[in-house]
């Protein structure tokens, strides 16, 4: 009987027992707000005992609130194992040889209807299986290095990973791709960055806002995508790749320290902040938009430097913040503070005792912009000039992220401050530009004629 009603409780449990809907049945559902008609997908024990969940023809999950359900009938019954096919990934001496490293998330997934969890499907079977367009790219090989979700990534895995990309190079792949959730995907980006330098091949980080269930999903898309750039891009950075538009027509390959995930759902989610991004992506081409990056040799050599000090924090300042929030840190051990300070680099006045103490004991303070872009100027005004003698550090254009790994990246190699603030301010893979372009500041503002008729007429 509990299988029957796998993870339904309450009033929805009471309303598949009084129509004797099952789990898993095809079933028709005649509610106040018309007929609905799917599969009954189980529901996990943490969610809501007042709704009832369908998978639709169109592939879409809805839930359906119990309260309005008139009536329902039980058409067919299907115990659904959706599996994606495994084939042997063949193997063709003519291509490049790609690593993919997975570390969490669905870029590549099948949907469990017997518990409702989405599995990744990550072996190389697995993967030729759910993206057959694979084997025309390259020759791939995958590893699972952790199965976590991207809020769950930090140092500890940065490090591994970082040490994994270093020896895959050391044995001659010709590129590597790295499957990750994407909330956290940035700041992974940025940390590998700084702790894998000069590089001979291409590092493409890449996920998917929408899971490989759904049938807008983006993962196989943006797969695709990463493993042309890995496998045929002149370009040798840390990058992260997904999709450009939301439309399916192409992928950006975006500097892994001047990234961000900027809306919470829309397949287009990144951007690149303060630049333009490195590239165009699609199935069959590479196009570069910018000419200034590191390019692929055909050597082994690169300089993997995987450290990180974890007691590191990051502060948005919003107003009247007090100063107990940075006494905090201090008292609680933390080694550098990145502070996200409003317009060109400020905070309140009753925040500089505080300030005053982390000078005293060395902790090193910097200060970015929340704004995200532009630069930090704390000369142009008497609380940024305060602020610099009390010690805190203008961190140029960087954003407020990048600044937060890489203090965490320089404080693992060194406690002096003047080393640490020296590898702070030293450019690291365009993580500090001298100057943002005239278009890497492009926010199009709804409802404005010419950005409307843009939108109608250009792109969506």
């Amino acid at each position: 009987m509990i299988d029957m009603f796998k993870g339904y409780r309450g009033r929805a449990l009471e309303v598949l027992k009084k129509f004797n809907i099952r789990v898993w049945s095809e079933s028709i559902l005649q509610t106040t707000r018309g007929e609905f008609s799917g599969i009954i997908l189980p529901r996990s024990e943490n969610d809501d005992d007042y709704h009832i969940v369908l998978k639709l023809s169109t592939g879409y999950n809805i839930g359906i609130d119990v309260n309005t359900i008139l009536s329902a009938q039980e058409v067919g019954y299907r115990e659904a194992h959706y599996k994606i096919p495994e084939k042997d990934f063949p193997f063709d001496e003519g291509k490049p040889r790609v690593k993919l490293l997975g570390t969490g998330g669905t870029i590549a997934s099948r949907l469990d209807y017997r518990t409702g969890a989405v599995i990744p499907a990550f072996s190389p079977g697995e993967l030729y299986g759910a993206v057959p367009e694979l084997a025309d790219i390259c020759n791939l090989e995958t590893e699972k290095l952790f199965a976590v979700f991207s809020e769950n990534m930090g140092p500890k895995e940065y490090i591994t990973l970082a040490k994994a990309i270093g020896k895959e190079i050391e044995k001659g792949v010709d590129g590597i791709v790295i499957g990750h959730g994407t909330d956290t995907l940035h700041h992974t980006a940025a940390a590998l960055s700084f702790m894998i330098q000069n590089s001979p091949v291409p590092i493409v980080l890449v996920g998917s806002q929408r899971s490989s269930d759904r049938p807008s999903s983006d993962a196989a898309l943006n797969l695709i995508h990463a493993v042309t750039a890995a496998s045929r891009a002149d370009i040798a950075e840390v990058m992260v790749c997904m999709f450009g538009p939301t439309s399916d027509e192409y992928g950006l390959l975006h500097q892994g320290t001047r990234v961000r995930k900027m809306h919470s759902s829309y397949r287009s989610t990144f951007r690149t902040i303060g630049d333009i991004p490195l590239a165009i992506v699609t199935r069959d081409a590479i196009t570069p938009l910018k000419d200034h990056y590191n390019r692929r040799r055909m050597d082994k050599q690169v300089e993997i430097r995987p450290y990180f000090e974890e007691k590191v924090a990051m502060l948005y300042y919003y107003p009247n913040m007090q100063p107990d929030m940075i006494y905090s840190l201090i008292d609680a051990g933390y080694k550098g503070i990145v502070i996200a300070g409003t317009g060109l680099g400020h905070v309140n006045k009753p925040l500089y005792p505080a300030i005053r103490k982390c000078a005293e004991l060395e902790i090193p303070v910097f200060m970015t912009v929340q704004t995200l872009w532009g630069y930090v100027h704390m000369f142009v005004y008497d609380t940024g000039r305060d602020l610099m003698s009390y010690g805190v550090v203008p961190a140029e254009n960087m954003l407020p992220e990048v600044a937060y790994i890489k203090l965490g990246w320089a404080l693992g190699q060194t406690n002096k401050i003047e080393e640490v603030k020296e590898l702070m301010l030293t450019p690291i893979s365009n993580d500090i530009t001298e100057k943002e372009p005239y278009n890497g500041y492009l926010i199009y503002q709804g409802g404005i004629p010419e950005v409307e008729e843009f939108i109608r007429k250009v792109h969506k």
